[in-house]
């Protein structure tokens, strides 16, 4: 049967104590009487059936068992206050906090985000990440607001548009050869499709819209994000189906070419999503100011 842990006032006042090594100044440090924490101590010791100090006439003294439990006491007390003070200290009220999904995060936000900071350097952000957003509300998932993939309607809830995306097949520069070549779509008969679930627009979508319906489309890995499926065509193990707005840098950089001119429009895309009332907080207000911004800029520049 797991042992009863012991109050936390009583832990409190054996470290304190064995750090003094008095029960006066442990009193002084945390604002109790001596015999109080001499009596905190004895109930400890009582609880736990060991003495943990020696009472000497000048003092204390710590036994084997005690100086064995300080180290574990100290740490777990050290823990606790750094976490308490992490999320429910002096300026807690401040956090703002982001649900997002991890390739947006990625491959799109996190570029941007040090211009936030520099910005506006008086908002703590949050951000904890996601895959799929599903249908559950912002509050549900504790987040002041959530980027999310769809067509922008959810009941409920504002959706500001984040990207306008077209779609288009990416590869490592080195994968097309004159035995495999990727001249036309139709040569996709020659190559491995890495395909991402949960998106509506896939591979047999694009396919048919781009004269290439009789390209198997059911061939190839799949993976539950976008992100596995870009590293996968980095590597040259195949050609994934990317979203413009997530894979621009990727083209820029050479780690990844486009090698089809055709681009076919998506009408699905990235917004943020929040609750109309989450706005009142001024620092809601100034992170959607600042992404909606980024977000034009962005198509401006498409």
């Amino acid at each position: 049967m797991r042992k009863r842990l012991p109050p936390l006032n009583w832990l409190r006042a054996f470290e304190s104590s064995a750090r003094h090594l008095s029960f006066t100044h442990a009193a002084t440090e945390l604002s109790l009487t001596q015999a109080a924490v001499s009596q905190q101590v004895k109930g400890l010791e009582s609880q736990l059936g060991a003495v943990l100090f020696k009472r000497l006439p000048r003092g204390l003294e710590l036994t084997e068992a005690g100086l064995a439990y300080l180290p574990v006491v100290h740490e777990a007390i050290e823990r606790l206050a750094a976490a308490t003070e992490e999320i429910f200290g002096q300026g807690h009220g401040r956090v703002l906090t982001v649900r997002v999904s991890l390739v947006f995060f990625t491959h799109w936000l996190a570029m941007r985000l040090p211009d936030f900071r520099e910005r506006h350097p008086e908002v703590n952000l949050r951000i904890t990440s996601n895959i799929w957003g599903g249908d559950s509300s912002v509050t549900d998932v504790e987040a002041d607001m959530e980027i999310r993939y769809g067509h922008g309607e959810w009941t409920g809830l504002k959706a500001e548009r984040l990207t306008w995306d077209t779609l288009l097949p990416v590869c490592a520069p080195f994968l097309p050869s004159e035995q495999a070549p990727l001249a036309t779509p139709k040569d996709l008969r020659h190559h491995e499709l890495l395909h991402v679930l949960g998106y509506e627009e896939g591979w047999g979508y694009w396919l048919k819209k781009a004269g290439a319906g009789q390209v198997d489309s059911s061939k190839g890995m799949q993976f539950d994000t976008l992100i596995s499926a870009l590293r996968m065509a980095e590597l040259g193990q195949g050609v994934a189906l990317a979203r413009s707005s997530l894979v621009q840098s990727m083209l820029d950089t050479g780690q990844l070419i486009a090698p089809f001119k055709s681009r076919l429009t998506t009408s699905e895309a990235f917004y943020l999503v929040y609750s109309p009332h989450s706005i009142v907080n001024p620092d809601a207000a100034a992170f959607v100011a600042w992404l909606s911004a980024k977000a034009q800029e962005g198509r401006a520049r498409n």
